[in-house]
């Protein structure tokens, strides 16, 4: 039986994400809300108690609510969890700012960075809304594996230990497992730059390649996502954890994973213009690739995979180049970052 807990907990954002972490709370007996922005949708979603398109086969327990009202959404509760994509994160951080907030706390679990700003998404929640309390949290999460009680672990960060503890507590179950850490920074960019990689598996598996191609390629992805992170600020050995290496194993070879699939079609041959008409949900990796190559340069880091995937999506090189000049490129020696 789930315990009583008096934690009013508020999810912006009705994807699969947000949905399976309402239902995780739920059942651990929070008093949970879940806010979409299309109100057609919500009465779907109260009609049927099943979110259709992005967490098929996942019943909504009664007990939490569904509203495209923000006023109901946010009047008692105590808690926020962003979980939106980080395309739409500012436009729906605005309307929060509307609200008083004050004395709330917000926990983003987005993986992505604005491309205008080049700013994670902690940083765009205190640019619209100010000083609040905030965490992060990410990992190798898979959603519907989250939902089917599948074993899985994440970790949460935030600057005050308390909140980052407090987070820690109300999300850990015996199959959901969840680890702290200080270095918000490295906890974001690793979360949000993996995704990148995970296009160039997909690239991979559509073109035919074996284990050993994606094996380097994880390799190799690591090292650019370990070079920007630390010329950014953060900890090296943050990226060897669960936000890290954790998230990037996982989205790079799980059948559940968007941008792994969408590396895939582009193996396969197709535009990716023409991939992204094809599904509803947001790739977060095709705006990253984006991201993290302005990055790159701001910073002068050398990611030669991310620049290549950057071209694939952006100035429409073809793959099977790509490869070639990521194979042809200067040897050098493997510790040489």
């Amino acid at each position: 039986m789930p315990k009583q807990a008096t934690e009013r907990l508020c999810v912006i954002g009705d994807g699969g994400w947000g949905t399976t972490l309402a239902v995780l709370l739920s059942k651990k007996g929070y008093d949970v809300t879940v806010w979409g922005v299309f109100p057609d949708y919500i009465e779907v979603l109260k009609a049927k108690r099943e979110n259709i398109k992005f967490l098929p086969g996942v019943a909504i327990p009664q007990e939490v609510r569904i509203t495209s009202s923000l006023d109901d959404a946010l009047h008692t509760h105590d808690l926020v969890i962003l979980a939106v994509p980080s395309l739409y994160a500012r436009s729906v951080l605005m309307r929060l700012k509307m609200h008083d907030l004050s004395r709330k706390a917000v926990v983003s679990v987005v993986k992505g960075i604005e491309t205008k700003t080049l700013m994670t998404t902690s940083a765009v929640i205190r640019d619209c809304i100010g000083n609040i309390p905030i965490a992060v949290m990410s990992g190798p999460t898979i959603a519907l594996e989250v939902a089917h009680g599948v074993p899985t672990s994440a970790v949460v960060s935030s600057k005050k230990r308390d909140l980052a503890n407090r987070v820690r507590d109300l999300f850990m179950t015996e199959r959901f497992r969840v680890y702290t850490n200080s270095d918000i920074l490295g906890v974001e960019l690793g979360g949000s730059l993996k995704n990148i990689i995970a296009i160039a598996a997909g690239v991979c598996d559509g073109m035919g390649f074996g284990t050993n191609s994606k094996a380097a390629l994880l390799t190799r992805g690591l090292v650019e996502i370990v070079r920007l992170g630390v010329a950014m600020g953060a900890k090296r050995e943050t990226f060897y954890g669960l936000s890290g290496l954790g998230d990037l194993t996982t989205t790079c070879i799980s059948q559940y994973s968007r941008n792994r699939w969408f590396g895939e079609e582009i193996g396969r041959g197709k535009h990716p213009k023409e991939i992204a008409k094809e599904t509803e949900m947001v790739v977060e990796g095709v705006a990253t690739a984006k991201a993290g190559y302005e990055l790159s340069k701001r910073r002068r880091v050398d990611m030669p995979i991310t620049h290549e995937i950057y071209k694939v999506l952006y100035e429409g090189k073809d793959p099977k180049r790509a490869v070639h000049d990521l194979m042809t490129r200067a040897p050098k020696a493997e510790g040489k970052t």
